[in-house]
């Protein structure tokens, strides 16, 4: 991976991380999801007349990665649900670029040196190791299980589509542009759907942080699609959840909260990965 791109990703992970403690909105996690789609879709439509427009026979491929980011975002909310959060997150992201690396090995004809293949795993098992350490205190099995099974599945679906259908579009941006907006239109209606008009409303107090994550949000997605286009697929997945340990650092060194151990030694085993990554 050239330096500009590994730079560039890091700069999206410390923005994905980065939002992610900026979402103290006093909402539950549905209406933060619905508010997080309604703020990208807001910044992306003005932006759509100044940017490369895909190519027609991406089209299909914006639709699917929609209706996957929009399944992505319903079953985080069903894992936070039924499982905590410690455990179902760092389990949905850290089996996500395994899925993406044996997928793109196996029917891409994507051929990745050993030392990336190492850097892939020390960084999952670095977020796995986060995993297990709630999973001693939390509960994982079942449904709970499911959940963040399938997250993890709508995960590394949708970063393969995103990743191939952004080089057959011929545009990162034009077609990251388009995909936000399709997946804030399926969001508008799963919310309408489950939880009617009155779920759009409750957004309105928590507008102006809901504004600042959702920029972060979007501008950490957008570098991570124009990746997809200058490195394989399985290395931007990978690097890109290397946000758990700037997760980790802005926890200890900013918000001040304690760090146990086991974090920091789940954080070490992020870092190495990232540093074989570089290699």
């Amino acid at each position: 991976m050239e330096a500009h791109v590994f730079l560039a990703l890091l700069l999206a992970a410390a923005l994905h991380a980065g939002w992610n403690s900026v979402v103290k909105l006093g909402l539950d996690r549905a209406s933060t999801v619905l508010l997080l789609a309604l703020v990208q879709a807001i910044i992306s439509i003005p932006l759509l007349p100044f940017v490369t427009q895909p190519a027609t026979e991406a089209l299909p491929w914006i639709c699917v990665a929609a209706a996957l980011h929009t399944g992505y975002k319903i079953f985080l909310v069903k894992a936070y649900e039924t499982a905590d959060l410690s455990v179902a997150y760092p389990l949905a992201r850290g089996t996500a670029p395994l899925i993406v690396t044996a997928f793109s090995v196996a029917f891409l004809g994507v051929v990745l040196p050993v030392t990336s293949l190492l850097a892939i795993v020390v960084i999952s098992l670095g977020i796995f190791l986060m995993a297990a350490k709630g999973a001693a205190t939390g509960r994982l099995a079942g449904r709970p299980l499911f959940f963040a099974i399938a997250t993890a599945a709508f995960t590394a679906s949708y970063t393969l589509v995103d990743g191939i259908g952004a080089r057959i579009a011929g545009t990162a941006s034009g077609f990251i542009l388009w995909m936000v907006v399709g997946d804030a239109v399926g969001m508008v209606v799963h919310a309408t759907w489950t939880r009617g008009t009155a779920a759009f409303p409750a957004l309105l107090p928590a507008w102006k942080a809901g504004l600042a994550a959702g920029a972060m949000s979007l501008g950490s997605y957008w570098i991570a699609m124009w990746a997809f286009t200058q490195a394989p697929i399985a290395l931007v997945a990978a690097l890109r959840e290397s946000s758990i340990l700037f997760a980790v650092l802005i926890a200890a060194f900013v918000i001040r909260e304690p760090v146990s151990r086991w974090r920091w030694a789940s954080a070490g085993a992020i870092a190495f990965g990232v540093a074989l990554m570089k290699t």
